[in-house]
């Protein structure tokens, strides 16, 4: 048995945006979200149930599942794998379109209902050791949550090391499913919650048909395609970067040799001034008969220097 890679655009909205596996969904949100009592989900309507994407159009257009349950909340599910730039800001502007969507000019800002979003990511986002961590708006010295409709659930994958041995909560369950399915060949015997295992049977291979494979293959392709772009990017971007230090510290080189060279002429042209009146002082001492010995005195020069000065070329 082959399971697909869950956390492909097309698998992932496959799995978990089917409105006929509902249960799929309802488990994997209870479990995250830890809802227990009268929190609890007990049915979910999918507003963008999954449909197989037109490769024609030269693009999957996948991007995440949402749903609204029994008491009117409002969840927005997203599996993202690259850290792209300004990941932070598009969750902020899909949670709060969400939220404002919900109704129109004239309506009761009191219907409106909840709005959770829930980002399984495949890399380091938040610097909270744990692989689910939970955002809310809440008072900086009280920690009271002043706003409680709108709240953002992150899964890290990259934090969750845990073995099978070791997964022990359906939470934890279905953490393991995610980040390991294409890595198994068989349904772990740990699994007995309805919707994991519907999820475990969506996610074999096996009952994957040709066109849906065809998206998969695709959703992948195109991953890589814009991996590619990115580094290339990246690249260009270094060897650029690269190019402007070295012509501004060829440059920068350049500034400070003239400014050292200009320095260093004009203390060496002083120097030679200076020596110049001296020796010129002294043939005009010599000339008013004044003796070496006697000029050397005068001038606080050595002796050695003034026969150097006055002696015939």
């Amino acid at each position: 048995m082959r399971f697909v890679d869950v956390k492909n655009d097309v698998a992932f909205r496959r799995i978990f945006g089917d409105e006929t596996h509902s249960e799929v969904l309802i488990s994997f949100l209870n479990a995250i979200l830890d809802f227990k009592g009268p929190r609890k989900i007990v049915k979910v309507n999918i507003l963008n149930p999954f449909q197989l994407p037109k490769l024609s159009q030269g693009r999957v257009t996948i991007v995440d599942v949402r749903a609204v349950d029994q008491a009117g909340r409002s969840f927005i599910i997203e599996m993202q794998v690259a850290d792209v730039d300004g990941f932070d800001k598009r969750v902020l502007y899909y949670t709060s379109r969400g939220y404002a969507d919900q109704i129109k000019r004239g309506d009761f800002f009191r219907d409106l209902n909840p709005v959770i979003f829930i980002g399984v990511l495949d890399f380091v986002q938040t610097q909270n050791p744990k692989y689910i961590s939970r955002s809310q708006v809440r008072d900086v010295e009280t920690n009271e949550q002043t706003l409680k409709d709108v709240e953002f659930t992150f899964i890290e994958l990259p934090k969750f090391k845990k073995e099978l041995s070791e997964v022990t909560t359906l939470t934890d369950k279905w953490i393991y499913f995610i980040k390991n399915s294409e890595n198994l060949d068989v349904v772990p015997d740990n699994v007995n919650d309805k919707g994991l295992k519907t999820a475990y049977v969506e996610a074999n291979i096996g009952t994957w048909t040709t066109e849906e494979l065809a998206a998969y293959d695709y959703a992948f392709m195109q991953e890589e395609t814009a991996r590619a772009v990115f580094d290339k990017a990246v690249q260009k971007g270094l060897a650029k970067a690269k190019k402007q230090l070295l012509e501004k510290g060829r440059k920068e080189g350049i500034e400070k040799g003239l400014k050292e060279g200009i320095e260093k002429g004009r203390e060496e042209g002083m120097e030679k001034g200076v020596e110049e009146e001296r020796a010129k002082t002294v043939k005009k001492l010599y000339q008013k008969k004044k003796t070496p010995e006697e000029i050397a005195d005068l001038l606080d020069m050595t002796l050695d220097k003034i026969k150097l000065i006055l002696k015939p070329v």
